[in-house]
């Protein structure tokens, strides 16, 4: 394989593959300067399945590339199969089965969906009526039942917000609103009258003007709500009164919506 093709990898499971792609790209994000053409194989039921991709694997070892393998396979013979490929194989949940089973005197189920499925149906339950909820609160559009909520995103337009609640609410199973301030707010210089009851549930987002320029650009193009000078305006009005209600914020420009929920967990001290 030359210097300059990208290293293929490959993602496996026989269920979503949602925890292959998670670990693995985690592993990956470490070697950043190398490109990668990534494929994501769920679902491998039985041995013919798993037969069939260690076959396509091995193809393209036998044509010279160097093929890097993530299996979060559970299934014991889909994993012995899959383990027969030419490959690197990194075996995510296999490694450390054995040690688990050992330490908490059981067996393990090597049942494949458990991660993703409905096995807490509770839980599963909770993290859907969380994400109804952000949708209905989504950019300030209800109030209803605002009470309810553990967290209210504030911030300009675009800085952020939605895409924060909905991977709290389904991820973490956090109700979770947010709230849109516009040029009134920053008139009047104080918190929306919505929002002066829950202080101690809002968290602001913040960013930096050039990107947010761009990010407004993108849905409205030479306006001037996009405009530089806007945009710093709204930034440093949103800021001040954070600041002047002590409500913690951050700054979203560089974080990707994961960081972002992880130190708003933190700093809200609310329970993933």
């Amino acid at each position: 394989m030359a210097n300059d093709e990208p290293c293929p990898v490959f993602f496996l499971s026989d269920s979503t593959g949602i925890t292959a792609e998670t670990l693995g790209s985690t592993l990956l994000s470490q070697f950043p300067t190398l490109e990668f053409d990534r494929t994501t194989i769920p679902f491998i039921l039985n041995v013919d399945q798993a037969q069939s991709v260690v076959d396509q694997i091995d193809g393209l070892v036998e044509r010279g590339q160097k093929p890097i393998v993530f299996s979060t396979a559970v299934t014991s013979d889909i994993r012995h199969t899959l383990g027969t490929c030419k490959a690197t194989l990194i075996d995510l949940l296999g490694t450390y089965l054995g040690e688990l089973e050992e330490t908490l005197g059981t067996q393990a189920s090597n049942e494949p969906g458990r991660a993703h499925g409905l096995g807490n149906a509770a839980r599963y339950q909770s993290r859907m009526t969380a994400v109804e909820y952000a949708m209905e609160h989504d950019d300030g559009q209800s109030l209803r039942a605002l009470e309810k909520a553990q967290l209210i995103l504030v911030a300009p337009s675009r800085c952020g917000k939605t895409p924060t609640t909905m991977y709290l609410a389904l991820q973490h199973g956090i109700f979770a609103a947010n709230f849109p301030l516009v040029d009134e707010d920053f008139e009047r210089e104080g918190l929306p009258k919505p929002l002066r009851p829950f202080v101690d549930k809002c968290f602001g987002l913040t960013t930096n003007p050039l990107r947010l320029s761009q990010v407004r650009t993108q849905r409205r193009e030479g306006s001037p709500y996009a405009s530089l000078r806007q945009c710093g305006f709204e930034l440093r009005s949103a800021e001040r009164l954070y600041a002047s209600h002590g409500i913690p914020f951050l700054n979203s420009a560089s974080m990707s919506v994961e960081e972002m929920s992880a130190m708003i967990l933190q700093q809200m001290h609310l329970k993933r």
